[in-house]
């Protein structure tokens, strides 16, 4: 008995680091409220799932959508290249965008002097809060 406890603690701890990775929308809801002062998450039908600013475009549907694309919204030159480049959201890349802005584009432009109007760096809790945009994404789903 013993040994199966010890078998199931240990699966569990070896699974932690890869949950972690993955991020928790439910965290990311939470963490979302230092988003939404620039931004909201409107569905097409008007529907504010989160009331937020209009400084930053409308997430909603954001994972799969090409960077710079959102209607209405004028874009840094930055992510322009971004968008003629090809870049589509994903999970993985909104987390590194959030955790640096500057430096995500730079790293995918190769501009070293590509700047974004985003001046907010998330330190903690990227995944959390990209794992939650993608459920507020149906385009990726």
């Amino acid at each position: 008995m013993k040994i199966a406890i010890i078998g199931a603690l240990m699966g569990a701890a070896l699974a932690m680091p890869a949950l972690a990775q993955d991020g928790d929308a439910a965290t990311g809801e939470k963490e979302f409220r230092k988003c939404k002062a620039c931004h909201m998450i409107q569905s097409p039908e008007g529907e504010d799932i989160v009331k937020g600013g209009k400084t930053g475009p409308n997430l909603y549907g954001v994972v799969g959508r090409p960077a710079g694309s959102e209607e209405g919204f004028k874009y840094s030159e930055a992510l322009l290249a971004l968008k003629d480049s090809g870049e589509v959201w994903t999970v993985e890349d909104l987390a590194a965008y959030v955790t640096d802005p500057n430096k995500f584009v730079q790293e995918k432009t190769g501009d070293t002097s590509a700047r974004t109007k985003m001046t907010f760096k998330l330190n903690k809790n990227q995944a959390d809060i990209a794992a939650y945009l993608a459920s507020a994404s149906p385009a990726a789903q």
